[in-house]
């Protein structure tokens, strides 16, 4: 199937990143079975899954609280399920649904929750943007929406195709990427969406080959990576994340001494496109990094 070839030809491109789906059993054991999703009632914990089902043309009966991001028109009068960090299960089993779909970043905390109240419940992998599209395509073969599954897709082998034409014979910038709290801040390695983004504008990681998504790590070690550019992106509140990375930079004299500060290389990233999970507004945030990663044309 062209589309299978073309997916599995970026997987290979884009290396190290995951594209399975992170849980597809239901919490007794059983693998979950294909049924078509219009003979289903569908729960949906995050804003991110919520995208997916609207575009898949999929009815829900449970949506997500969000105020930073925004829930497909569709589903306005659909009950509230609280807030994706931490949705209210109680609500949830007041649905009686067949299925909760939810990220699988989030699957240790919300699966045991599932399993307690007898909810099924299907976890994917958002962690970058090739296992979007693999979800995409696992979804809709799960609830029979094979066809949409597989516009999905097509669209983005071909935006794609034409995204590496433009980019292929460029140098390829060492990159540092720092994901923030108020307060904190972690390294978003390879693992992570935005970890994704960098990889896919052709910039290199430098911290690419860590297992694990975000990881600490001490300021010597940063420096001693000699990254060109640094990017600094916000988990949440992401103004308070700013002031904060600013005042970090500003305070701490060690990031004096990093070439990229030094050069002027140090971006932040708007938090509508640089978040924890993959959306389908990656194009746009690959226009944000163009000039980040390669300068201005």
């Amino acid at each position: 199937m062209k589309i299978k070839r073309i997916i599995n030809t970026v997987i290979g491109i884009l290396g190290s990143a995951s594209v399975v789906l992170t849980g597809c059993v239901d919490q007794t054991g059983g693998e979950v079975r294909n049924s078509s999703a219009d003979n289903l009632k569908i729960v949906a914990t995050s804003p991110a899954v919520t995208d997916i089902m609207a575009r898949l043309d999929i009815e829900l009966v449970g949506v997500p609280e969000s105020s930073l991001s925004q829930i497909p028109a569709r589903y306005d009068g659909v009950t509230r399920i609280g807030l994706a960090m931490s949705p209210d299960m109680e609500v949830i089993k007041t649905l009686d649904p067949d299925y909760v779909v939810g990220p699988g970043a989030l699957q240790s905390d919300l699966e045991p929750k599932l399993e307690a109240a007898g909810v099924k419940g299907v976890f994917i992998n958002l962690e970058s943007v090739e296992g979007l599209y693999k979800s995409v395509e696992e979804l809709g073969e799960l609830f029979g929406r094979q066809e949409e599954a597989q516009k999905m897709t097509d669209e983005f082998s071909a935006f794609y195709y034409q995204y590496r034409r433009g980019n292929e014979h460029k140098e390829s910038p060492r990159v540092l990427v720092l994901m923030g709290l108020p307060g904190s801040y972690v390294v978003a390695t390879g693992k992570s969406y935005v970890g994704s983004l960098v990889r896919l504008a052709g910039g290199i990681n430098v911290y690419e080959e860590e297992e694990k998504n975000f990881i600490t790590a001490n300021t010597e070690d940063m420096q001693s990576k000699d990254p060109d550019i640094i990017l600094r992106a916000a988990h949440a509140m992401p103004e308070d994340v700013v002031q904060m990375f600013k005042d970090e930079f500003e305070t701490n004299d060690i990031w004096k001494h990093f070439r990229a500060v030094q050069e002027k290389k140090v971006y932040d990233l708007p938090y509508d496109q640089f978040g924890m999970s993959a959306k389908f507004n990656f194009p746009e945030a690959l226009d944000t990094l163009q000039p980040m990663i390669y300068g201005e044309e």
